[in-house]
């Protein structure tokens, strides 16, 4: 096994930016093709009804709320993988990718378990009848698509920490073109195949998602051929520290991804004119989430790495250096949403009514887009660093101690609808950035004492 780049990261200036724009830029492009696989869905399925629509909204953020919590627990990856790559130890690389795969295959059942289990719900959630009919047959199709994808989590994040992050931006840049051919042929019933709606559209993601997950295992293996080969024992104190790291981050997540599904839910409860101009906004900001979320992976790496060399100041200059870049991205971003909502909206329906309720929620998340960059990123840099339960809680208290509240009291008691509800959703997010990036200028304060021991 050999290492495929250049470790050094103590580069101050625009060498950091340099070294920061060569791991962020392929890692963005990834989650942008991960999102554009969830927008690709929506827009086909887009075509079929509201209904359908409103389907995909429900099932992925049912699905997602338990999966990706599941994912979160491989992040402690990103901490440990990243540490034994800067210092130079490829067998402790490894053993800890080793171990994440373990990890990974522990979870796949319990996971299927709790999806299986929450279809039999749906009917309790009070969500519209045509909306629920199709929401069902699409959530026991995505749910086979579990094994695959948390696979395929613990490959990229070994991955990635070794900075080997071309193969992760081909494996979901290429899954698209999977997915739309087979969007093609099983929602609308192509090449003989029956037309399943919004269940089609599941099956054509398992199928990606499989695809996903053999690209990496290949890389992997071409990587470091030892690595499907030896030490394939679980252990048992390995696997306890990745989830010591990977719990509280999975929680954060599960904090943040729970917190739209119940407004999704709740929107869920008004039309399904609404939850499409929901699913329009949502499916909006989380293509433009994904920037900064590529941004915050490579920001715990290249803290991570740092910190593993033993140069604090470098780990300093990254995490700055991070929080610069997913800032100016998602400025942007609230400059687009504020100018063009209309034409945003449009682009995923031609139906007016469902445009006319999408339109005034993009406007709103346009003033929580930086503050959300801010937010992720800082909560990489932490990652990097060890620290996965402060962002934990700073994201529980934000948005279930504060955004979600207003957002209900906004929609329901002074009648605004969605629009209070995602009022609330820009008030949490605006607090949770403030305050990390508080957080991690007092981490850094701990990493590099200034001279005069302030």
């Amino acid at each position: 096994m050999t290492f495929p780049v250049k470790t050094a990261v103590a580069e101050p200036g625009r060498g950091e930016i340099r070294a920061m724009l060569r791991l962020a830029a392929p890692l963005v492009l990834a989650e942008i093709g991960w999102m554009m696989m969830g927008v690709v869905d929506t827009m086909m399925v887009g075509r079929v009804g509201a209904d359908a629509m409103g389907a995909v909204s429900i099932g992925n953020s049912l699905f997602y709320n338990v999966c990706i919590f599941a994912g979160g627990l491989l992040f402690g990856l990103d901490t440990l993988v990243s540490r034994a790559f800067g210092s130079r130890d490829p067998q402790e690389c490894r053993r800890w990718a080793i171990q994440g795969l373990w990890l990974a295959l522990l979870l796949i059942l319990p996971v299927m378990a709790v999806v299986a289990a929450m279809i039999p719900l749906l009917g309790r959630m009070a969500i519209d009848r045509g909306v629920l009919a199709d929401t069902r047959p699409y959530m026991r199709a995505v749910n086979w698509s579990t094994p695959p994808l948390l696979i395929f989590f613990a490959l990229r994040r070994y991955l990635q920490s070794l900075h080997l992050v071309r193969p992760v931006l081909f494996s979901l840049v290429t899954a698209n073109l999977v997915n739309i051919f087979g969007n093609w042929i099983f929602v609308f019933g192509n090449l003989g195949a029956p037309k399943l709606g919004a269940a089609g559209s599941g099956w054509s993601t398992c199928i990606s998602r499989v695809y996903m997950m053999a690209v990496l295992a290949y890389a992997a293996w071409r990587h470091d051929p030892l690595l499907f080969r030896r030490g394939w024992r679980p252990d048992l104190k390995r696997i306890r520290a990745l989830v010591d790291l990977g719990l509280p981050a999975a929680a954060q997540m599960g904090f943040e991804i729970a917190v739209f599904s119940a407004v999704t839910v709740l929107i869920g409860r008004l039309n399904a004119t609404a939850l499409a101009g929901h699913q329009i906004a949502l499916a909006t900001i989380s293509t433009t989430f994904m920037a900064p979320l590529g941004i915050s992976a490579a920001a715990a790496v290249r803290v991570g790495t740092a910190i593993g060399q033993g140069d604090p100041p470098s780990a300093a200059r990254a995490g700055w250096t991070a929080l610069a870049m997913g800032g100016g991205v998602m400025a942007c971003s609230a400059l687009a949403l504020l100018l063009a909502p209309r034409q945003i909206a449009e682009l995923f329906t031609p139906e007016a009514p469902i445009i006319a309720s999408g339109v005034p929620l993009l406007r709103i998340a346009a003033f929580f887009q930086l503050f959300d960059g801010l937010q992720v990123v800082a909560t990489g840099a932490l990652r990097g660093a060890g620290d996965t339960r402060t962002p934990m809680i700073c994201h529980f208290a934000g948005y279930w101690v504060i955004g979600l509240p207003l957002g209900a009291v906004l929609a329901y008691h002074f009648q605004l609808g969605a629009p209070g509800l995602w009022i609330g959703l820009s008030t949490a997010l605006i607090l949770i950035g403030s305050v990390l990036v508080l957080l991690w200028q007092r981490t850094v304060r701990k990493l590099v004492p200034s001279p005069t021991g302030a």
